[in-house]
């Protein structure tokens, strides 16, 4: 039907006759001449109707926004001083000669150049939005980022194999989305959080290098950065150590950024886990933000100022202090009362702040209601460890450890982008040395900082059992611009170790035999060493768009309460099938003839 997409046409094709396809974008009629821009997935052009062709004249003043043409005609350069530099086919036009209307379309709900439509309205019409350029770019984008990872990972060795979508259900730190078994009434499905379990059976069963572009399903709350469905490079290998694993990543990612953004990550530094704590308050830090954060712990803790001296004299506890250059003339006091109430959100009870106006003069030259409470000493020593020069703020953090890293990190993320901080555009890395658990107090046991198949640095069951507190995991972070963007680990590979990791988790031989016999079996049929890596697509193609969410590089994402205005999902099912499912819900719901609600409104 077409000879060229309308993005194609350009000066080349002066005088030529070419046959486009596509969307009226906008009509225009100017005295006596009609312009319409078509538009296709590659673009506009810019088509001329004259009145000296009167049928095909007459049939263009019945063309409305989005009715779908075919349009033959005459490729010329356009007059001077017509040019559009802003397209691509902007210095020439289409002088059409036949015009044939496919299909016509009603009164859009909203203009394709409108940027103030609403999330939803954009989700419910969203074959309409995914017709907007910026859109079409997004996803062509991803396409683009896919097919390089797939050349990538071919040229290193690795076979794509596809693992199951309906499996059983396994405690993997998320919520499972269950589906019934007809077949096995009281029984359920679930879709899986990740392939992990599957992909370290394809270790097992030799496959030495496996990868999948992988649909993975959580149900928990969402974000701008999570959906209840998502994508991600699900690697796995074997006989290679962590830094074999990373070495075999890193230059994906860094090709991925050079080839598609033209942009050099260079050599990607590594973090370790405590490092990234002790100096951003994260465990994903954004390396372009210069501030950090300084501990003082050992300055204060023989202070009369209970504020500061009961944190510092807990082991459990932390007081930390984040200097702002040039913060005086930069921050109201508006400004810091906004933040105290900002940091209160992660759970601290004020925010201390202490102005340095003229630090040859002492304390005389500090303006703070807490310079009182601290000595001469005690001051001095702030001043010097967090570099304070006249014009700074500086914040502090007094309380148990995670309650300073949450508050003092997100206060850092805040002043970074409220005072144009950021040195770079781009900042990846790699957070190293993780440790192994994590102790819950309201649970009061052991939790897997990674996930409970991910190896200790040292392999001794024994050592383990015996202080896991201080054990360290072979695990890795993949950071970009303060997102994580991918994690991995090498994994346990020897049965007798997983089953002490277990045995720290709370997960009972019982519990384990139920919910992972099929692994600990396999483990010892001579599982090799193994370990891998899973890339978030959704987040990794979000930063390369600029967009402020992964729905916008997703082609039919759900919003943030998990609902899909265009497909009415989730909706009801007629009753019938909830019997044979031997289901009985609990929840009145309309019958299948019902329109279903939307979930705002149920």
């Amino acid at each position: 039907m077409r000879t060229h997409y309308c993005g194609q046409v350009g000066e080349t094709l002066a005088g030529q006759t070419v046959c486009v396809c596509g969307w009226v974008h906008r009509r225009r009629d100017h005295g006596g001449v009609i312009f319409i821009d078509l538009r296709d997935r590659e673009g506009l052009l810019q088509v001329v109707f004259d009145p000296e062709n009167p049928e095909v004249f007459a049939q263009a003043e019945r063309l409305r926004s989005e009715f779908v043409v075919r349009i033959e005609g005459r490729v010329r350069l356009r007059p001077p001083g017509t040019e559009n530099p802003a397209l691509s086919t902007g210095k020439v036009e289409l002088l059409a000669r036949s015009l044939s209307l496919i299909n016509r379309s009603e009164t859009p709900p909203f203009s394709l150049d409108d940027d103030t439509v609403g999330e939803e309205t954009r989700l419910k019409y969203r074959y309409l939005d995914l017709r907007r350029p910026p859109m079409q770019k997004n996803l062509r984008l991803r396409h683009d980022v896919i097919r390089r990872i797939r050349a990538y990972m071919d040229a290193q060795g690795f076979v794509e194999v596809e693992t199951p979508i309906l499996t059983r259900a396994t405690p993997e730190g998320a919520r499972d989305y269950l589906v019934p078994s007809r077949t096995h009434p009281g029984r359920f499905f679930a879709l899986p959080q990740s392939p992990q379990l599957f992909k370290q059976l394809l270790m097992v069963g030799g496959l030495d290098r496996y990868y999948q572009i992988a649909r993975c399903f959580r149900d928990e709350d969402l974000r701008a950065d999570r959906q209840p469905e998502f994508t991600q490079l699900d690697v796995e290998t074997s006989f290679l150590s962590m830094d074999e694993i990373m070495a075999l990543i890193e230059p994906l990612v860094v090709g991925l950024f050079r080839d598609v953004l033209d942009v050099d990550l260079g050599k990607l530094p590594r973090l370790s886990y405590a490092e990234a704590m002790r100096r951003y308050g994260s465990d994903k830090p954004d390396l372009r933000n210069p501030l950090e954060l300084v501990e003082i712990k050992d300055l204060v803790a023989d202070s009369e100022f209970k504020v500061f001296a009961g944190p510092a004299r807990d082991p459990g506890a932390r007081v930390a202090a984040l200097r702002v250059p040039g913060g005086r003339e930069r921050l109201s006091r508006g400004a810091i009362d906004g933040h105290t109430e900002f940091v209160k959100q992660f759970g601290a009870k004020g925010l201390a702040y202490l102005v340095v106006n003229d630090k040859s003069r002492g304390r005389e030259g500090l303006q703070s209601p807490i310079v009182k409470n601290l000595s001469d000493a005690a001051l001095a020593g702030i001043l010097e460890r967090t570099a304070a020069e006249n014009g700074d703020v500086i914040f502090f953090g007094a309380d148990k450890f995670k309650i300073v890293c949450d508050a003092l990190g997100a206060l850092r993320l805040r002043l970074g982008q409220d005072l144009g901080l950021l040195q770079s555009a781009w900042k990846a890395l790699w957070v190293v040395d993780w440790p192994m658990f994590e102790w819950d107090e309201q649970q009061r046991r052991w939790l897997a900082l990674h996930h409970p198949f991910t190896a200790p640095k040292v392999l001794d069951a024994k050592a383990l059992e015996n202080d896991p507190g201080s054990a360290l995991s072979q695990g890795y972070d993949l950071v970009l611009n303060g997102v994580e963007i991918g994690g991995g680990s090498v994994r346990i590979h020897q049965a007798e170790l997983q089953s002490t990791v277990f045995g720290l988790l709370g997960i009972g031989e019982d519990e384990a035999r139920e919910k992972f016999g099929f692994l600990l079996e396999a483990l010892r049929y001579g599982a090799p060493p193994h370990g891998g890596i899973a890339l978030g697509l959704d987040r990794l193609v979000m930063l390369m768009a600029g967009a402020g969410s992964i729905r916008e590089v997703i082609a039919f994402p759900k919003t943030q309460t998990a609902h899909d205005p265009l497909t009415g999902a989730p909706g009801t099912v007629d009753p019938q099938q909830l019997r044979e499912l031997s289901i009985r819900s609990t929840v009145a719901t309309p019958t299948s003839s019902a329109k279903p609600l939307h979930p705002d409104k149920a």
